[in-house]
């Protein structure tokens, strides 16, 4: 066993590896497509194939794992995951750690971004910092005074759960008109027929409607952002997952609603921008993750 690190990023699609030293440089990675359904136990045994695949030498001696959803606060518990089925309080670390023959530790999968962000990203030298994760759906991760905020129980800072429209549609959280309601892929489908890259791209090429539906997209974005900026009073906001490719059209709505919602004294130096990792945050942020709790 050597002194390297193995961060994993569970998503809904695929399942993303690194191996990485202990500066974040990353020495090897894989994905495959996770396994459908995406039931516990299916899940779990990939990731011991991958793992043994990525380190067949062993010279990794810890993981970390990010989840789209929250764990405990020990790190060792799936307590939810909105978008896999069946996934309620499973003790994936319990259940791994006897197959990897190395230390496990959990955590939801934007809280993992958003330490990679800290690490080698966007935040570096950023304490104050909140990451929103647009894709299939909306996560979130807060870091305050440089560390990051869970709650007491390890669910706190599900940001993309919050309420934006009291009679919007139902969310699976329980809640209605959340933001992630307005504002993941499946929420632009319902504003047009475009997948994400087309409307990009129709938008760059100078097509109105495409331009206006992003518009539309950056309003509801905005108007959830001006809401956890009262509460959190970041310096910066980033964003990431596949939507954020198109920052550039609905940046612009983003900051209207901003400085229409809130006081110049709750925004003052602060500064809304993309990830810097890409797809990679999540697996980087997860070594991260392993490294400062096992050492």
């Amino acid at each position: 066993m050597g002194a390297e690190l193995i961060g994993i990023d569970i998503g809904g699609t695929a399942i993303k590896l690194g191996r990485f030293d202990r500066q974040g440089n990353l020495l090897a990675d894989l994905d495959m497509p996770t396994p459908q359904p995406q039931v516990p136990g299916a899940v779990c045994q990939s990731v011991v194939e991958a793992v043994a695949a990525l380190d067949p030498e062993r010279r990794a001696d810890r993981v970390g794992i990010g989840l789209p959803g929250p764990t405990d606060r020990d790190g060792r518990i799936a307590r939810l995951a909105i978008n896999l089925p069946l996934w309620r309080r499973i003790p994936l670390a319990d259940w791994l750690e006897p197959q990897l023959e190395r230390p496990v530790v959990l955590a939801n999968d934007a809280n993992c971004a958003l330490l990679g962000e800290a690490w080698r990203g966007a935040a570096v030298d950023c304490p104050d910092t909140i990451l929103l994760t647009l894709g299939t759906g909306v996560g979130g991760g807060v870091l305050i005074n440089g560390a990051l905020f869970t709650g007491p129980d390890g669910a706190g800072a599900e940001l993309g759960l919050i309420g934006v429209d009291p009679e919007g549609p139902p969310c699976h959280s329980g809640n209605r008109g959340s933001l992630e309601q307005y504002c993941s892929i499946g929420a632009l489908a319902q504003l047009s027929s475009l997948d994400p890259a087309a409307l990009d791209r129709r938008a760059s090429a100078g097509d109105a409607e495409a331009r206006s539906v992003w518009e539309r997209y950056g309003q509801r974005l905005g108007q959830g952002l001006s809401s956890l900026l009262y509460v959190l009073s970041p310096r910066l906001v980033l964003l990431g997952g596949g939507l954020s490719a198109a920052i550039d059209h609905f940046l612009p709505a983003v900051w209207r609603e901003v400085e229409q919602r809130v006081l110049p004294e709750s925004r003052e130096g602060l500064v809304i921008r993309r990830c810097a990792l890409g797809n990679g945050a999540g697996r980087l942020g997860a070594a991260r993750l392993a490294l400062e709790r096992f050492g």
